[in-house]
């Protein structure tokens, strides 16, 4: 059980965020008087009162100075997983992100040369609306016995970040995962660019905790092609037997199957295959180990054992 300390907003992005003694959220906004809501995962931001604390023994700040709209006691946020839930009266909110990069022109930052946001801050969406108020109880809620598995998309193309280059593969992913029962969480377009991929995987595996990251192109011999270079970079252990699989398919179809570099690991709970640049490739390569993929992804996130159901 925790309670809500402080209720901060504010009217323009970029502005400090004030206290307030009360506010309405909406699943289509978050809250409805802050610049920071929107039809996205980060309406609601959340920061641990005890974190707070902590901090303010090296310097003193206001509540809603790290951009935190909600101040909650009581809870180890960045130490729950992401979907947690909360009900704080009528209103149900739903964790979907822990940390945020720190910008560099952060005031808390430039005074004391750090920031907790990064840290110990986590984002929220809200579920359900109402109005809260400071004092409300707030409140874990049990998880859902069987939660469905939460991916997301990268497709990397030059081309096709210039906007010179239709992504079909990427919305033929989407497709597939979503008629397989996954939920796709994110999806985004990237230049071939070893440094903003790694960043992009870091964020998804850490911060939003997707069990699943499917990449599309890049896997090719190409100077340009550097997908399974980024992959490995940020991987902690090998999960060779996808890519492996897939070879051997595409062996079965053509001969330039040999060709793919393609890359499948594990970065914590998180498992990141590679896929062709092509759609007709990654419809015959995701159809070919789709099937037995949840198994897998299950068991990385400790959802199935070994000899889970089928």
């Amino acid at each position: 059980m925790g309670k809500i300390l402080a209720i901060c907003t504010s009217p323009k992005r970029g502005t400090v965020k004030t206290e307030v003694p009360s506010a309405v959220l909406t699943p289509e906004w978050g809250i409805v008087s802050d610049a920071h809501g929107g039809n996205w995962h980060r309406q609601v931001s959340l920061l641990s009162a005890e974190k707070i604390e902590a901090f303010r023994k090296k310097i003193w700040v206001d509540y809603g100075a790290f951009g935190e709209n909600l101040v909650i006691e009581g809870f180890d946020f960045r130490s729950l997983p992401v979907t947690s839930r909360f009900a704080i009266g009528d209103v149900v909110l739903e964790m979907t992100q822990i940390g945020k990069e720190c910008h560099n022109d952060c005031v808390i930052k430039q005074q004391t040369g750090e920031c907790i946001m990064p840290r110990e801050g986590v984002f929220a969406r809200v579920l359900k609306g109402g109005e809260i108020h400071v004092g409300d109880e707030v409140t874990l809620l049990p998880p859902p016995e069987d939660p469905p598995l939460r991916a997301a998309v990268i497709t990397l193309s030059d081309k096709g970040s210039r906007g010179e280059r239709e992504d079909k593969s990427g919305p033929l992913i989407v497709e597939m995962l979503t008629a397989a029962g996954y939920v796709v969480e994110e999806t985004m377009l990237l230049p071939d660019e070893a440094k903003a991929l790694k960043a992009q995987l870091i964020r998804l595996a850490d911060g939003r905790q997707v069990n699943l990251i499917l990449t599309t192109g890049g896997t090719g011999f190409s100077p340009r092609d550097i997908t399974p270079e980024a992959t490995y970079a940020v991987a902690d252990r090998s999960a060779p037997g996808i890519a492996e699989a897939m070879r051997y398919h595409s062996l079965s179809i053509t001969p330039r199957g040999m060709l793919s570099r393609a890359a499948s690991v594990l970065r914590g709970k998180t498992l990141i295959v590679n896929l062709p640049g092509s759609p007709k490739a990654v419809k015959e390569n995701l159809e070919y180990i789709l099937p037995s993929l949840g198994h897998g992804v299950r068991i990385a996130a400790g959802l199935d054992g070994e000899c889970a159901r089928k």
